[in-house]
């Protein structure tokens, strides 16, 4: 009776760790966000583990049924499509409801996006504060006048076709002159870092259309 949280590589497979391969390998069933995109990281292992479908779509209707099962003794591993479970991603609600019901919960370390693109940003890292993705419409203005505000360095995850809107708007409520650095694609073949001010690089974005898994880290508020 046990959960376990393995986070899984954001892209390059050499950063999956022995650990979470040998947990994925000895649990009785894999939680994946989306199992045609898993399947292929198990397979790449040598994993057989049976896998079941647990996404933000269908996890409250599934929840009550795993909780139940690991009650009756099972143990699961939860895993996204890349990255650790929970951050801006599925896992919270079964985590929460593993823990009101006293089954043991274990998160391994591992693969997450944010840490290096904070890290080799060049911003200040020693406090940090992680926004995930910003509102869609509703709350949206409301929320960036909020962070405005922020003196600590912001973390942000963003989809290609919304970050130069993304840092339009950075330029409109933090200033042109905010410093900021984009990630893309880290761990990957095409991996690039593009430091700058808000300004100059939307216009490098404006001018050279990006794609792939995006983290912004903005500077804060100078004090």
């Amino acid at each position: 009776m046990k959960l376990f949280i393995v986070p899984t590589p954001i892209g390059n497979l050499q950063d999956m760790t022995f650990r979470a391969i040998e947990v994925l390998k000895s649990v009785d069933m894999i939680l994946a966000e989306d199992t045609r995109t898993s399947g292929k990281l198990l397979k790449h292992f040598e994993i057989a583990t049976p896998m079941q479908s647990h996404h933000m779509h269908n996890e409250h209707k599934t929840t009550e049924n795993i909780i139940q099962r690991m009650k009756a003794g099972e143990t699961f591993a939860l895993i996204s499509d890349a990255g650790t479970p929970a951050i801006s991603d599925p896992g919270f609600l079964l985590t929460r409801e593993c823990i009101a019901n006293d089954i043991p919960v274990e998160c391994l370390p591992g693969a997450t996006a944010f840490v290096p693109a904070l890290v080799n940003s060049g911003l200040p890292n020693d406090k940090f504060v992680f926004e995930g993705f910003l509102p869609v419409k509703k709350g949206r203005q409301t929320r960036l006048k909020l962070l405005a505000e922020e003196t600590r360095t912001m973390i942000f995850y963003e989809s290609p076709h919304k970050l130069t809107k993304t840092l339009g708007h950075f330029c409109e409520y933090f200033g042109e002159d905010r410093q900021l650095s984009v990630s893309r694609e880290l761990t990957k073949l095409y991996e690039e870092t593009i430091r700058g001010t808000a300004k100059e690089v939307l216009l490098h974005y404006q001018n050279k259309p990006p794609k792939g898994e995006i983290v912004v880290v903005v500077e804060g508020k100078s004090k």
